[in-house]
């Protein structure tokens, strides 16, 4: 797995929050809007998440730890199994004529 340099992480987490800030302290302006979900997007690219509050998540957690430490909290996440998704048993897919 590839990770970003963290000077670069930090500096774009930077630069989020702080559209962030002027983002909320004027919400009606369609050019801050931009520039604040462009600057979510980056942050979503750099940390491979799709959300912009799960990438700053991410490039919190990345900041404070170290490398190995980063990579076994990501290794120990739960994450969905195909399992949770299955239809109901075979045995229940009858037809409604019972065949």
């Amino acid at each position: 797995m590839l990770l970003p340099a963290k000077a670069e992480v930090a500096r774009q987490l930077r630069r989020y929050r702080a559209w962030e800030r002027v983002m909320l302290a004027a919400p009606a302006d369609r050019t801050v809007r931009a520039t604040f979900e462009d600057s979510g997007y980056t942050l979503c690219v750099l940390m491979g998440k799709r959300c912009a509050r799960e990438a700053a998540d991410a490039a919190e957690r990345y900041l404070r730890t170290t490398l190995v430490t980063y990579l076994q909290e990501q290794d120990d996440r739960p994450r969905a199994t195909a399992s949770a998704r299955r239809g109901p048993p075979t045995a229940q897919r009858r037809s409604p004529a019972g065949r």
